[in-house]
């Protein structure tokens, strides 16, 4: 009897399996369970203002279960929508997930199988933990923002220009005091962390030692969390009313759109006080592509071609930047035909004229790092990018 308690009790510990994502960033969406150890997992994804361009980019959640115990986890609901274009997803061969035992230190899970008819990505875990989490890519939260703005202190001076929907303050970052002008946009799109660990990189090597000829040269206006709401719910790529904070710049309303509102003010306060903005850049993340998308003035003979084609081959050349298709100059809008599609670049150059860029890294493999990123990768392209910018606008 004392046997078959014990083996009774063995079998329900091993059956204890909880899944959750009750935290800053967590996403997923149903979850059930095929067996003790066995469990699928939808990803909720989400979709715009018009209940198109579904995307299911980003999922992070916490597995509570025994260790030494064998796991397996079906990531499904992969497929939706990229520009009115049916696509099969983010989640592939080629992005399998990060896993952390300490939530702080991640590392790309191996252990997975990738099923393109469903599709479907079997995740395979034995944990030496009780505890453990699971992301599309190395989470990077309002928490982690708040800390590097407190490591900061004065070093750096923040203005509140407006408000989210959900009332999270939209800030601007001040660094330097240089006569040439510097406009960074990060995590526009609240899926992509790698952003907002490349901002974090810049902001620290601007502010050591080694920054300071980039801070007497250049004043360094940067947009640290484009997307504070979507990035405390774990979000995608839209804010709580569907808006795209990187396809919707042609489109004005406080309050719908309070994020992309805030921000273009900012710039035109800027530039109504009769001062200059001379690069503005705007950083993503992608899948598998990795590209410098120019301002939309034509390219080649455009007045900003020589700017591009200078960033473009030193980003190539001194940095981990490896894209995967040449330099080329945005369209006007990214929808032909319809209205509210411009991209930060393409509204700022029809309002201001001004030299935007739009940069895309991707998660998959990068083969001058010879594998997919991670945390220090990003930190690392943060000082690049900073040297870089600073050899463009000051040769």
């Amino acid at each position: 009897m004392r046997f078959l308690v014990g083996v009774l009790l063995a079998l329900s510990a091993r059956a204890e399996v909880k899944i959750s994502w009750n935290f800053e960033g967590g996403n997923l969406g149903r979850v059930e369970r095929v067996a003790a150890n066995h469990w699928r997992a939808h990803l909720a994804g989400e979709t715009d203002q018009d209940g198109r361009n579904r995307q299911a980019n980003w999922y992070s959640f916490q597995v509570d279960a025994t260790p030494n115990q064998a796991l397996m986890i079906d990531l499904v609901s992969i497929p939706g929508e990229y520009n009115y274009s049916p696509n099969r997803g983010a989640v592939n061969a080629e992005t399998p997930p990060v896993i952390s035992f300490d939530n702080k230190t991640w590392a790309h899970l191996e252990t997975f199988e990738y099923d393109a008819a469903e599709p479907r990505m079997r995740l395979k875990v034995t944990p030496k933990t009780k505890r453990f989490w699971i992301a599309h890519v190395p989470p990077y939260t309002n928490r982690h923002l708040a800390a590097l703005r407190q490591w900061a202190g004065d070093r750096l001076s923040e203005e509140t220009v407006g408000q989210s929907v959900d009332k999270r303050p939209i800030v601007l970052w001040t660094i330097g005091n240089g006569p040439r002008t510097a406009w960074l946009f990060f995590r526009q799109h609240s899926w992509e962390t790698g952003s907002s660990w490349v901002g974090e990189g810049l902001v620290r090597h601007l502010l050591s030692d080694a920054g300071r000829p980039l801070r007497e040269q250049i004043t360094w206006k940067i947009y640290p969390m484009c997307d504070p709401d979507g990035v405390a719910r774990g979000g995608v790529r839209f804010n709580k009313f569907g808006y795209d904070l990187n396809r919707n710049w042609d489109v004005n309303g406080v309050e719908k759109m309070p994020e992309i509102t805030a921000q273009r003010a900012a710039i035109r306060v800027w530039l109504a006080a009769g001062r200059t903005i001379d690069f503005v850049l705007s950083l993503h993340n992608t899948e598998t592509s990795e590209y410098l998308e120019g301002p939309p003035d034509g390219g080649g003979a455009g007045k900003h071609a020589a700017l591009a084609e200078r960033l473009f081959a030193l980003l190539e050349k001194e940095t981990t930047f490896a894209p995967t298709r040449k330099l080329f100059y945005a369209a006007s809008t990214t929808t032909a035909g319809m209205a509210g599609r411009m991209t930060v670049s393409q509204g700022l150059y029809k309002d201001f004229g001004l030299p935007a860029f739009i940069m895309e890294q991707r998660i998959s493999r990068q083969p001058k790092i010879g594998r997919r990123p991670l945390v220090a990768d990003r930190l690392r392209f943060g000082r690049e990018f900073a040297v870089t910018i600073g050899k463009v606008l000051t040769p």
